[in-house]
């Protein structure tokens, strides 16, 4: 059973749920405009460009999931699924992790968005796994800290290794599908690194390593 890995934001995604959630927030008047709509924007621009701090950026984007209850963070996903999120699932993304099932692989969604956002997301695209980055959760309630080692970078082989001692599965024949060049350290480490819809600086790359190039758009 081999393993297929499919980054999800700009990958099977055709935009980014992280930033898409940020501005369905700012859209419902659920945070301050001014201060969240920059801020928000400007964190997307550093994970564009490669320069992410991944802990300022965490500690931002999960702090409103501490200052609403449970139950209306679950109401506000399904509004969020239905507004933004469907109508940007790719079709080719779909049937590529259709291809993998029926050929008997083990299909996961490994991304740094967390947790929360992506769930409901991978359950819609019907993978086998979903390893992404953990808000920490105590007696029910987001604390507005990371559980464990952020899903990112160097930090998502980190968190796909343990996955890998605890499902006993192993990279042979693995592929792993992304479009950022933030994914480069995971993709040099599977058997067959895609490229799908990449930026300029994974699309370079992929051209020197003769790397496969795919558009799911």
């Amino acid at each position: 059973m081999a393993l297929a890995l499919f980054d999800l934001d700009n990958t099977l995604l055709a935009d980014d749920s992280d930033f898409l959630w940020g501005c369905f927030l700012v859209d419902k008047g659920l945070v301050d405009k001014s201060t969240y709509d920059e801020a928000n924007k400007r964190f997307y621009d550093d994970y564009k460009k490669g320069t992410l701090d991944i802990f300022e950026f965490l500690a931002f984007s999960l702090k409103p999931l501490t200052q609403i209850p449970t139950q209306k963070l679950t109401e506000l996903h399904k509004e969020f699924m239905h507004k933004h999120i469907t109508p940007v699932m790719t079709e080719k993304g779909m049937a590529q992790i259709q291809q993998h099932r029926d050929n008997g692989d083990i299909a996961v969604i490994i991304t740094a968005t967390n947790r929360f956002v992506t769930a409901p997301i991978a359950e819609a695209f019907e993978v086998d796994d979903l390893i992404a980055t953990d808000p920490e959760i105590i007696d029910g309630r987001y604390t507005g800290k990371v559980a464990g080692t952020p899903c990112f970078k160097e930090g998502k082989i980190t968190r796909l290794n343990q996955w890998l001692q605890k499902t006993s599965h192993d990279l042979e024949n693995s592929t792993f599908y992304s479009d950022s060049h933030n994914d480069l350290s995971l993709l040099q480490i599977v058997t067959t690194p895609v490229a799908v819809d990449p930026d300029e600086q994974l699309k370079e790359t992929a051209l020197a390593r003769n790397w496969e190039i795919r558009s799911f758009r």
